[in-house]
């Protein structure tokens, strides 16, 4: 094979880094995006992580918003809680 490929590149740096990370894909569910401003990794079982699936399904719901609901349940928030 001699010569480039016509093909376009997997990804292409964006001219204006700082914009391109602050534009937003979009939100979950249409919530404004800055309701979510971090995002929380925890290492589960692939076992346990089964069944948060398929309770989710079972409810109608995504894995993301059950454990949201969950979460804001567990640890409500206080007027005198300083974040």
């Amino acid at each position: 094979m001699s010569g480039r490929s016509s093909r376009p590149n997997f990804t292409a740096r964006p001219g204006d880094a700082d914009r391109w990370i602050q534009a937003a894909d979009g939100s979950p569910r249409g919530l404004p995006a800055n309701n979510f401003t971090a995002r929380l990794t925890i290492d589960v079982t692939p076992e346990l992580r089964g069944r948060i699936k398929v309770a989710a399904f079972r409810r109608g719901t995504t894995v993301a918003d059950m454990l949201r609901e969950l979460l804001a349940g567990e640890f409500p928030a206080d007027d005198g809680d300083a974040e």
